[in-house]
């Protein structure tokens, strides 16, 4: 699978987020940096959403479609259905007379193929030859059956998607065509890569907006209602079940958004708990007006629903159905290349971890995995290292602490010039100071070599901590939080306060007070919004401290409430009593 997610490795600080948000845990960690194993990704696109640091990147075909655009074929859009939801307001009349600018013959819409496809979903529950019957419209879905539930591909519908179905439709009605989809969607991209000759390109909507601004383009409002357009429907969740007649005696028809739904579904398909059905399966929640490039600065899924099924009209559109064998499309078991360890190596790995028990198994998913054994399976085949356990880096702080208190030889006795004694954290600084060399094999060497690991992992886990109590807090309470956090323990006092900045907040003109009296700079840039923005690619403004002081009136609102002191308090006390500060 080529790469269509991408990895900006200077931006990824290691967070762990992306693989806690991963429904099927396809990315590995080396090196401090993320990496996506596209053998085992599904292209849902959640790591690309939910990414802090915008580490990672969809693949740009801007350019492959410029060259299209250049030579003398025809190049005609398919427009999914759901860019009524992304551009607000704006039907497909105006879409193609922006899109026409760009130099492209024509634009339709997906929905066309959409047609096409229910219609030969349709025909096979008549048939009954499917007593289960799985929409094929989705490619994440595809591919989460065709690599982790094999078992359950002979449900799924040999159907090509609306994209696929459309694009031919043009090629047939156009003679030597090319297609370019512009969709929400990144897997998309692979899944016209994959099967060769039908979609020619494929770009997101951010790709077009950006393009759109680079030659200057201004979409036009308007929209006009088409009774027979009712296939609009396709991108909202339960949308291909509204489309469909729903006649077939004896079978059930079912709608499922979201990877984790899906996974439960498709494991009860292999367990035998359901038959007789149409299950209509949409990674994304809410089907693709929820895609992970639908690129509105503050998306709201009831508005999105709402304006796609105020276009749609009541009837189908008019189409030529395509042959059977053209519209038919085949679907082969994936080969993941990684191999499940062994229960004997699954338990080495978890001894190693510290896990000698069931009851050491905490399940914290601080790692980003939900359980320790899938933690451990994941080390065993390379995808993750031991030191993303916090409970492990914890203990094994502690454990360095104690080793230098208990080991370190009393003949050691370092002093200033004034005969004051200095305790090994002093040494150190003196010892880097001075350019001090000492022999490799002294017990000084050891000693020094046992606090610097300590340091390490004690600076990891703090680092760690911080963040999490950003992230967990959230909005107003998180950064308030992990700024007191970061006082107490010597961390980056304005990391917090980037994220912290919410002109909703009463507060705020007393927090950052706090901040510059710690010490903090005025030319810290912040960002505004951070913690609502829905969008991945929402742009966010940032604001400089300096610029907040300015804007901001002072007020008496109490900086902290007393149970949030309490709450912060708790936290100090615990990780005293652990050894780490």
């Amino acid at each position: 699978m080529p790469e269509f997610l991408k990895l900006k490795k200077s931006n990824c600080k290691n967070c762990y987020k992306c693989i806690r948000h991963c429904p099927v845990k396809s990315i590995k960690f080396s090196g401090d940096q993320a990496h996506i194993v596209s053998n085992e990704c599904i292209l849902c696109g959640q790591c690309f959403v939910v990414c802090p640091q915008n580490a990672k990147e969809i693949a740009n075909d801007v350019e492959k479609v410029k060259v299209m655009l250049a030579g003398d074929e025809p190049v005609v859009v398919s427009l999914a259905p759901s860019f009524i939801a992304n551009y607000d307001g704006i039907g497909i009349e105006e879409m193609e007379k922006a899109l026409k600018k760009l130099g492209f013959h024509s634009v339709e819409e997906t929905a066309i193929g959409a047609t096409i496809v229910k219609t030969q979903y349709e025909e096979i529950l008549k048939s009954k030859r499917q007593n289960i019957l799985i929409s094929s419209c989705c490619h994440s879905v595809n591919l989460l059956i065709q690599k982790y539930f094999p078992h359950v591909l002979k449900y799924l519908a040999n159907v090509k998607s609306p994209m696929q179905a459309h694009a031919l439709d043009i090629k047939k009605r156009i003679p030597n065509a090319k297609v370019v989809f512009i969709g929400p969607c990144v897997a998309k991209k692979d899944e016209a890569d994959h099967y060769v000759g039908i979609v020619d390109a494929v770009l997101t909507y951010e790709e077009l907006t950006n393009w759109l601004k680079e030659q200057n383009i201004n979409l036009e409002k308007g929209t006009k209602y088409e009774e027979k357009s009712k296939a609009r429907l396709f991108p909202t969740t339960g949308g291909i079940l509204k489309t469909m007649e729903q006649n077939v005696a004896g079978y059930t028809y079912l709608a499922i958004d979201g990877v984790e739904n899906c996974i439960a579904a498709l494991k009860d398909i292999e367990n035998g708990v359901l038959t007789n059905c149409f299950i209509e399966m949409s990674s994304c929640v809410g089907s693709c007006i929820g895609g992970p490039v639908m690129e509105k600065y503050h998306r709201s899924p009831i508005r999105d629903y709402c304006s796609v099924v105020n276009y749609a009209g009541d009837k189908d559109f008019d189409v030529e159905m395509l042959d059977e064998f053209s519209v038919s499309k085949n679907f082969e078991y994936i080969v993941r290349k990684l191999e499940t360890p062994s229960e004997d190596e699954i338990r080495s790995i978890l001894r190693q971890m510290g896990k000698m028990r069931p009851s050491d198994e905490l399940n914290c998913g601080s790692c980003g995995y939900d359980t320790c054994r899938e933690k451990a399976i994941a080390i065993s085949q390379g995808k993750a290292a031991i030191s993303m356990c916090l409970p492990f880096l914890k203990e094994r702080a502690e454990n360095f602490y104690k080793n230098i208190m208990d080991n370190t030889p009393d003949g050691i006795l370092v002093l200033n010039e004034d005969l004051e004694g200095k305790n090994i954290k002093e040494v150190v600084k003196i010892i880097r100071e001075k350019g001090i060399i000492i022999p490799e094999d002294s017990d000084l060497t050891k000693a020094v070599q046992d606090y610097n690991n300590w340091n390490y992992q004690r600076e990891e886990i703090l680092n760690c901590a911080m963040y999490r109590i950003i992230e967990r807090g959230g909005n107003r309470i998180g950064p308030k939080r992990a700024f007191l956090f970061a006082k107490e323990f010597g961390r980056d006092i304005s990391i917090p306060m980037m994220y912290a900045i919410d002109y909703s907040d009463p507060g705020l003109r007393l927090f950052i007070n706090e901040y510059i009296k710690a010490g903090g700079s005025k030319d810290l840039e912040c960002l505004v919004g951070y913690f609502s923005k829905v969008s991945k690619d929402e742009p966010l403004e940032k604001v400089s401290i300096q610029k907040l002081l300015l804007m901001l009136p002072n007020n008496t609102t109490s900086f902290y409430t007393e149970e949030e002191k309490k709450l912060h308090q708790r936290l100090i006390r615990t990780l005293v009593n652990r050894g780490i500060k």
